[in-house]
């Protein structure tokens, strides 16, 4: 088996057929999709689809949890994590594998992640660090965005028509080899909705793995389907998340320090988002 192509599903009704109607490749590859307790008409629309391979969870056990599920179901020689709101271009699937085909040394590959207009998406960024975190929470990122020191964490200046070796692409669609993932352990699942694949970037880098981010395979994202469904919920893990991740990583022996002044502001910063979207959608 050449691939093997893992599909978690939370409540992804709307968006599961087209994301697997849009799947094909040149070689033999199978479809696992995962489907967290999904309440909705998911588990109906799959059901046409008899050549996947479906994993039922009784109650949402997280993204990595469900991920670590299927790529443990996994037989291919590649492993292609992809959301549900996803649709790939012809041919992309084929591009991203003939890559690692002629690179050895690459562990992994993104594509380009585009807009339903064809716009580029923002989707490769460096790995976080506690400085780097701040000057984005204090606003300096967005004034100097194409500073490598203040805007070096959402990095607006990288350039989205070269392929380039990259720390940190969005997991929408990222293809591995599987024996990376077996090496590393996969998602860690103390991370369960956000920052796991920063989690696993982190640990590809440390382990020197190369990730590179291949333009020519593009794919339609519909950027934050899911995490939508429960948003107020998720701007507060998505913060905290951040927070255990710098934790983990952190290799001086001083994060204690650090938090004091880092943590208090990752609160705020969620705070000001959960008003803001409240604002919105009483006035929408």
């Amino acid at each position: 088996m050449k691939l093997s192509v893992v599909v978690v599903t939370w409540n992804a009704s709307d968006d599961i057929q087209p994301c697997l109607d849009s799947i094909t490749f040149g070689h033999e590859f199978d479809i696992i999709v995962v489907d967290n307790g999904s309440t909705d008409e998911t588990l109906t629309r799959l059901q046409p689809y008899h050549h996947l391979k479906l994993i039922r969870n009784n109650s949402n056990t997280g993204y990595a949890r469900a991920n670590n599920q299927g790529i443990k179901a996994a037989t291919g020689e590649y492993v292609l994590l992809l959301n549900p709101d996803t649709k790939i271009d012809l041919g992309a699937l084929d591009v991203l594998a003939d890559y690692l085909d002629a690179h050895a040394d690459v562990a992994a590959v993104a594509p380009r992640l585009v807009n339903s207009d064809g716009s580029t998406q923002d989707s490769i960024r460096s790995l976080p660090t506690a400085s780097s975190v701040l000057w984005d929470i204090l606003g300096l990122s967005r004034l100097f965005p194409r500073s490598r020191v203040f805007g070096r964490w959402r990095m607006r200046y990288f350039d989205y028509e070269k392929p380039a070796e990259v720390e940190q692409p969005m997991a929408s669609c990222l293809m591995f080899r599987r024996s990376v993932l077996e090496q590393l352990g996969a998602l860690d699942e103390r991370f369960p909705i956000f920052y796991n694949d920063v989690d696993l970037s982190k640990r590809m880098a440390d382990a020197d793995l190369k990730t590179v981010y291949v333009p020519d395979a593009r794919v339609i994202h519909k950027r934050g389907a899911s995490t939508s469904r429960a948003r107020v919920k998720m701007i507060w893990e998505t913060h905290r998340s951040l927070f255990r991740y710098l934790k983990k990583h952190d290799r001086s022996g001083l994060f204690w320090l650090e938090s004091v002044v880092l943590l208090p502001l990752l609160e705020l910063a969620a705070l000001v988002r959960v008003l803001a979207y409240r604002l919105r959608a009483k006035a929408g």
